[in-house]
């Protein structure tokens, strides 16, 4: 039986630029960084208060790990999609959205970029 989802893994070039971004941009709190035998450091990161979920970096060693299997989006839920759009330009995030979207009836979405390209969305639910 399956529980619950337990990581997200994210290739990453920088272990300490990725760190920097998801705990200052983001604000996940780092939980565990490690390096493996073979080379690998790996980070595990979560929202404070909320270790059920957690955001392993994982950066590069001399396994032959590729980015092949990237993820495509990691998703985060705001209450102020607006306030936190703007809040990511003032700060020099890359953008793909430079407004929010709403689709699905109120729900309002905006892509940015992580330090290694990787597509981040804020997500604010529709109104009830």
């Amino acid at each position: 039986m399956i529980h619950k989802l337990e990581h997200i893994g994210v290739m990453v070039n920088d272990m300490d630029a990725s760190v920097k971004f998801y705990t200052e941009v983001i604000g996940l709190q780092l939980v565990n960084r490690a390096k493996l035998a073979d080379g690998v450091e790996l980070g595990f990161l979560s929202f404070p208060g909320s270790a059920d979920i957690e955001l392993e970096l994982i950066g590069r060693g001399s396994d032959g790990l590729s980015d092949s299997g990237k993820v495509h989006h990691i998703a985060f839920t705001v209450s102020d999609i607006e306030a936190e759009v703007e809040r990511l330009k003032g700060l020099g995030v890359r953008m793909m959205d430079e407004t929010p979207r709403v689709i699905l009836n109120g729900v309002k979405i905006a892509f940015f970029y992580g330090p290694d390209g990787e597509r981040l969305e804020f997500f604010q639910p529709a109104a009830k």
